[in-house]
């Protein structure tokens, strides 16, 4: 029997591998969602991948009800982020702003507009940050994104707690340092030990295998201590 996987994030770093792990898996259909519609169509030339354009910094109900997504959708992997490394006094208003609408509302939004496509017994993961579990190494710089996805794991127990009757699960994931672009750009010349590839073939192997046993569980993914 096919699945469906819908992945938000998905045209670079980890959302990217993610499509490609999925796509080379039988029976399985991709769905890739970001705001960069173009590069995604450019980098996903495999028949079982579709790529919409979603900006979750916008009117996300509004984007997702004007798209094609007729399958009901077995797994939703809310991968988007914005990592914004700046001191705290020097965040401003904007930054706070976007962080949390990219890292937390927009991801709500999203999970929202796609609740009616859903299957019976569908399996959500949110990509949290180990900067937003509690009592994890905590970095200078990252007040923005640190907290928006720590509001990400609250989120995560919240709808647990909510659907619990359903067969709906959400769980998520507080990720280490992974070699992306988004990584570089905030920290250049930072080598993470975990590149995009393998942290995606590990967030799909939970993603398929996890969501019978877990729900609402927040996990750290991450080689440090703590």
């Amino acid at each position: 029997m096919s699945k469906t996987v819908v992945i938000l994030g998905a045209s670079q770093g980890i959302g990217a591998a993610l499509v490609r792990y999925f796509a080379a898996l039988p029976n399985t259909n991709v769905v890739a969602l970001s705001r960069n519609l173009a590069h995604m169509q450019d980098s996903f030339t495999y028949n079982n991948v579709q790529c919409f354009a979603l900006d979750i910094a916008k009117d996300v109900h509004q984007q997702i009800q004007q798209l094609p997504l007729n399958a009901p959708i077995d797994i939703l992997i809310n991968n988007a982020g914005l990592l914004i490394n700046k001191p705290f006094a020097a965040l401003t208003h904007d930054d706070f702003t976007e962080s949390y609408q990219v890292n937390v509302i927009g991801i709500m939004e999203a999970t929202q507009a796609l609740l009616p496509k859903l299957a019976t017994q569908a399996h959500i993961v949110n990509i949290s940050s180990i900067g937003g579990f509690q009592g994890s190494l905590k970095f200078a710089g990252l007040a923005a994104y640190s907290t928006s996805k720590a509001a990400l794991c609250a989120f995560t127990e919240l709808f647990a707690e909510e659907y619990k009757a359903t067969n709906w699960h959400m769980n998520c994931l507080c990720l280490g340092a992974v070699q992306t672009e988004m990584l570089e750009a905030a920290f250049p010349g930072y080598i993470a030990p975990t590149q995009p590839a393998q942290m995606a073939q590990f967030i799909a192997d939970f993603a398929l295998h996890s969501g019978a046993f877990l729900n609402g569980k927040i996990i750290p993914v991450s080689s440090s201590n703590p």
